[in-house]
């Protein structure tokens, strides 16, 4: 049967992925298309009763176990290879002259694993006020492009490049630096002709993460700031005459966040209008002064490293405020002057994208649900929901828009391309239009399990791991 022309980039990635995997290949090629078209599973035991999984349950975890070999602390082999799959099916972008990538982390929790490794606390939102946003499980770092959007409504679609746990004897901030340093050192044929822009939350706006990064020549950062940081001017010109003694001179003024009386007059203003997706039309004053500095650290420098400080100030119909505070972003890198102030507030407004991945992986790809006492394994799973993700995307142009009986009578028919949800809704059906390369299994009879008596060795209870000083960053 020949393949329409829409959907080889899919075949053409599935029939590479599946040379690509060391073992269980057609397990593995089996268990992504049932989690890719998932729709009643809870549990990863669940996949098994899907029909696109042609093999028994024993199968399946025998397949996740085998997916790769893990590197603890920095990224595996395996992973870079995946990233070199993945890597070319990114579209350029046409209308803006740089590509988008956000980074962030999220956490799976595992809080009665007691017999799983190097757990540790974690960050999660707690909706209950005054109890601490923390968890006991692991946390995991996901860099990922935020593909060009035709029109504000497209849904909110991300490509999941890099993966990776954050163990305990590093922070996010030193993995994400791990992760960025290979997606530019890995794409140099995609990347080179272009400025590469980063997006990421406050949790990336220090020295940690920006001090390694800044020497980038074609990588520009944006990232959220605190409403209670302090900055400070561009220090003043050094006096010829007399020769100067002491310390020389690295900040200017400061600049209180927090205390507008501190603040000096922007060197650039821009008004704009946006139109959210209720139909709310908003109006966005952009306030940007250039050259300002921040105190670092004594192995990460940062009075070198000038950036641009941008206040994000969203006003309605009536002129009032409609968030109690102002948006502050920070802009590094050498040629931020190249991404204007629009291009800064719509770039950090598609960071958002990653939430609904985050959601949708946790609740459509069962990104949490694996309950396992091997972090190996958990590992393997998560990357597991990345492939699966990434062929829901391929697909993303090529599948109907069909709604369902109580979605036909909405306001607005849906056109374009489709969402993470629908995608995974119509896969099967792809699926059987173009065929697998996993060949049919072959039952081999009932293995002879465990011998009469065995007793095997009950796993030891591991402590949850309390982070101290950070450790140096990998290499």
């Amino acid at each position: 049967m020949d393949t329409p022309t829409q959907l080889r980039p899919l075949q053409n990635f599935r029939d590479a992925l599946h040379l690509l995997f060391p073992q269980r290949a057609d397990t593995l090629l089996d268990l992504l298309d049932a989690l890719s078209s998932n729709l009643f599973a809870r549990s990863p035991a669940e996949l098994s009763l899907n029909p696109l999984f042609r093999r028994t349950y024993n199968s399946l975890y025998d397949g996740i176990q085998n997916f790769s070999v893990s590197t603890q602390g920095t990224p595996s082999v395996f992973t870079q290879q995946l990233l070199n799959l993945i890597g070319p099916l990114l579209a350029a972008p046409q209308r803006r002259k740089f590509w988008l990538f956000g980074i962030d982390v999220t956490p799976t929790a595992r809080s009665f694993a007691r017999c799983l490794a190097d757990r540790s606390f974690v960050y999660q939102p707690n909706p209950i006020g005054g109890n601490k946003p923390i968890t006991i499980g692991h946390a995991y770092s996901v860099l990922a492009a935020l593909p060009e959007k035709e029109t504000p409504t497209v849904p909110p679609w991300v490509v999941p490049l890099l993966i990776q746990r954050v163990d305990s004897a590093h922070t996010a901030t030193q993995i994400a630096v791990a992760q960025t340093q290979m997606l530019l050192s890995q794409l140099p044929a995609q990347l080179q002709t272009r400025l590469v822009v980063e997006v990421a939350d406050s949790a990336y706006s220090g020295p940690g993460f920006l001090s390694p990064l800044a020497a980038q020549p074609d990588l520009v950062i944006i990232t959220r700031a605190r409403n209670n940081r302090v900055f400070y001017g561009p220090p003043p010109a050094p006096v010829a005459e007399p020769a100067p003694t002491g310390h020389p001179t690295w900040y200017g003024v400061d600049m209180r966040l927090n205390t507008p009386d501190t603040w000096s007059p922007p060197d650039e203003v821009k008004t704009t209008s946006w139109t959210t997706a209720h139909g709310k039309r908003l109006t966005v004053r952009l306030e940007a002064w250039q050259e300002m500095r921040m105190r670092g650290h004594q192995n990460q420098p940062m009075h070198t490293v000038p950036f641009t400080l941008v206040r994000v100030q969203v006003s309605n119909a009536a002129g009032q405020p409609v968030s109690q505070r102002p948006l502050w972003l920070i802009v590094v890198g050498a040629r931020r002057a190249e991404v204007s102030l629009l291009n800064i507030w719509e770039a950090y407004r598609q960071r958002y994208d990653l939430e609904h991945f985050f959601r949708f992986g946790k609740q459509r790809l069962l990104l949490t649900t694996y309950q396992t006492p091997v972090t190996a394994h958990e590992e393997h799973w998560w990357q597991l929901g990345q492939l699966a993700y990434v062929q829901l995307w391929l697909i993303r142009d090529v599948v109907d828009n069909l709604p369902r009986p109580w979605e036909r009578y909405l306001p607005t028919a849906p056109t374009g391309p489709v969402s993470p949800a629908t995608a995974q809704r119509r896969f099967a059906e792809v699926i059987r239009q173009i065929g697998t390369p996993a060949a049919a299994p072959k039952p081999r009879g009932n293995p002879l399990g465990r011998a009469t008596g065995t007793r095997p060795t009950p796993r030891p209870c591991l402590p949850v791991v309390k982070k101290g000083k950070p450790a140096p960053a990998p290499a």
